[in-house]
């Protein structure tokens, strides 16, 4: 769709529709807007390199953006990286790489939308450039941060330009001194699962095992197999690792298994607080230790067996028994009513335009 295209449609629709960036980096990004967007009752404009999703929510337009990650082609014909294209601005910003026609062009169509109509507010989650973009605009921002020490300029301006600031985590799991210096203006709305609200209507099958496998790890299948061989008396099942693997909606297979275990991403920790699981949580190295921070937090307040790495075959008997004896308070996390709090933030932004 067109930039041009993109402002039309926007104007023929709802004259304050939200806007809201999805990055597309992973799923995260967009399970978390697809769990908030049914709380808000405006017109949403979702803007995101990533397809359009095959069950878009009502009164939801989707905008798919050119990615700004691929290689840039100079005017010799040569194929460079966009790394190479001094993306950062020495340090200022996160992603901007010089002629790159993707990134301008990315840009370029969330400001014509934002040009041709006025946007109530908007979302970013994640990006300072798009933040620094919308502000400059002047709409009312909203962004969604994430775990770890974000000190670096990037964020501090992102930060600093953002009406308000959705922490989806519990208040007091994460010290950090970005958000500390803009305390009123960061809202702790617990953790955002898409499975908020679902009850639990099956047994834990004792004995089982449910790893939930990010996309793109090669080597899942083998570190599974070798562990499911060191443990005879549990059986294993993976979701996600692979596209053959993964399944849309786990949650009876989360219900099922005696013990899950996941990676340290925010999606994953809510979703294993809303299903109530017995977890092994592995963290994994992600930009401003992210993943660790979480990790760090879960293991001081009991909630998962926490590893820094996927363990030794002969270790996993007793990672696995450790978990299994767990008696994890995940109501800490704050999973009920989260996705609404998020979205009373944003219609709290909206509601004080003039």
């Amino acid at each position: 769709m067109s930039s041009s295209a993109v402002a039309h449609h926007v104007s023929e629709s709802d004259a304050s529709p939200v806007g809201w960036y999805v990055h597309h980096h992973g799923a995260g990004h967009l399970t978390r807007f697809l769990a908030v967007r049914p709380h808000l009752r405006s017109r949403v404009v979702a803007f995101s390199s990533m397809a359009e999703p095959t069950a878009l929510p009502p009164d939801t337009t989707w905008v798919q953006l050119p990615r700004d990650d691929d290689d840039i082609v100079g005017p010799d014909g040569v194929a460079r990286p966009a790394v190479d294209a001094s993306p950062t601005a020495r340090g200022a910003l996160h992603w901007a790489p010089f002629g790159h026609p993707g990134h301008a062009e990315r840009l370029a169509t969330i400001a014509a939308a934002l040009g041709e109509r006025r946007f109530a507010s908007f979302v970013v989650d994640v990006s300072a450039e798009v933040t620094s973009l919308v502000r400059l605009l002047g709409v009312p921002t909203v962004i969604a941060t994430q775990p770890g020490e974000r000190t670096d300029a990037p964020h501090r301006l992102a930060f600093d330009l953002a009406d308000r600031v959705i922490a989806p985590w519990p208040a007091g799991t994460h010290r950090s001194d970005a958000l500390e210096r803009i305390d009123d203006r960061v809202d702790y709305v617990g953790g955002i699962s898409r499975f908020d609200g679902r009850i639990r209507t099956e047994p834990r099958e004792a004995g089982t095992v449910l790893v939930l496998g990010g996309a793109g790890d090669p080597d899942l299948a083998a570190r599974v197999s070798a562990a499911a061989n060191a443990t005879p008396g549990w059986r294993w099942n993976v979701i996600g690792g692979s596209p053959a693997a993964w399944v849309a909606d786990p949650w009876q297979q989360l219900q099922r298994a005696e013990v899950v275990v996941t990676a340290a991403g925010q999606n994953s920790i809510a979703d294993l607080a809303a299903v109530d699981a017995h977890a092994v949580v592995v963290a994994q190295d992600r930009p401003f230790d992210e993943q660790r921070a979480t990790a760090r937090r879960l293991d001081e307040n009991g909630l998962a067996v926490v590893l820094d790495a996927w363990p030794e075959d002969a270790e996993w008997p007793d990672v696995l028994d450790r978990a299994r004896a767990l008696t994890p308070r995940w109501t800490d996390w704050q999973v009920s009513g989260a996705a609404a709090r998020a979205a009373a933030v944003i219609r709290d932004v909206v509601a004080w335009l003039p």
